[in-house]
C-alpha cells in the first residue's frame, strides 16, 4: 500500500457501526470492534488486547482486515529495522515498504496520551488519534 493511501485511511473519520456494548477486556482478553468511514466505502477494525503474564496492552487500528495503520503498545521496548530501540509506550504507524515494523516515541506531534498509566484514558486518546468520531460503546469491567 502506498504511504499516501495509508495516511488517508488513518485520517478518514470513522464511526462505530453498531450500538452494541463491547466490554473493555480484562487482563488476558481481547476484542475487535468493527468501524466504517462516513462514505461506508472502507471498513476498519479497532483491536483492544490486554495480556496478563507480562502486563502489556495494545490498541490497534486496521484497514482492509489486515493492514495495521496504527498500534499503540505498552509494556515492552521495540527494536526498529534500522536497529534503533524505542521505549514504552510507543506507536507503530504504517510505513510503506515496512508495514507496521517501525515504532515511534510519543513526542512532538505524537504526544497525544494524556495519562499513559490509565489504560481507559489511553484508549480514548488512541481513538481520537485514529479519527474515530462516533466512538463505540465500551463498558468497563470490574477489573479494567
Amino acid at each position: 500500500m502506498l504511504q499516501s493511501e495509508a495516511d488517508r485511511l488513518l485520517n478518514l473519520d470513522k464511526f462505530s457501526i453498531d450500538s452494541e456494548p463491547h466490554e473493555f477486556p480484562d487482563l488476558g482478553g481481547n476484542i475487535q470492534i468493527p468501524l466504517q468511514c462516513g462514505q461506508r466505502r472502507e471498513s476498519f477494525l479497532l483491536d483492544i488486547s490486554r495480556k496478563c503474564i507480562v502486563l502489556t496492552s495494545k490498541f490497534q487500528m486496521r484497514a482492509r482486515q489486515t493492514i495495521v495503520l496504527a498500534r499503540l503498545d505498552f509494556g515492552a521496548t521495540h527494536r526498529n529495522p534500522d536497529g534503533a530501540e524505542v521505549g514504552t509506550p510507543h506507536l507503530h504507524l504504517y510505513r510503506e515498504g515496512y508495514a507496521d515494523k517501525y515504532a515511534y516515541e510519543l513526542t512532538g506531534k505524537l504526544a497525544f496520551l494524556k495519562n499513559p498509566q490509565d489504560s481507559w484514558q489511553s484508549l480514548t486518546d488512541f481513538m481520537q488519534f485514529c479519527s474515530i468520531v462516533k466512538k463505540p460503546v465500551i463498558t468497563r469491567g470490574l477489573f479494567s
